[in-house]
């Protein structure tokens, strides 16, 4: 069974990451008031991007990926800006190897 993974645009501003096995018929729940808590307080709701899977595990999964990233990680990835994609997935934290100092 196919799956999607989708990202909606909230009245607030906020972002809403779900996957469905039926995108239209979520949209629908979405906006009827049906979806999730966090929609059901920001209505109206709009599709602003989607990934298409041969199965639904996989898109929850992929789901479950996008839901743990910042708001500027989902915006580069919406968009399709590949390379502020990659320089918000970037780790910055000083532990990283990048930052590692060998005379410490």
């Amino acid at each position: 069974m196919k799956g999607w993974m989708y990202i909606l645009l909230c009245s607030d501003g906020s972002y809403y990451t779900g996957s469905t096995h039926d995108l239209e018929l979520r949209l629908a729940q979405h906006q009827a008031g049906e979806g999730a808590n966090h929609t059901k307080q920001r209505l109206p709701v709009q599709l602003t991007y989607y990934e298409e899977y041969d199965r639904i595990d996989l898109a929850f999964y992929r789901e479950k990926q996008v839901q743990g990233w910042s708001r500027k990680k989902k915006e580069a990835l919406m968009n399709s800006r590949d390379e502020e994609l990659k320089k918000a997935a970037e780790c910055k934290n000083e532990t990283h190897y990048k930052f590692y100092d060998k005379e410490r």
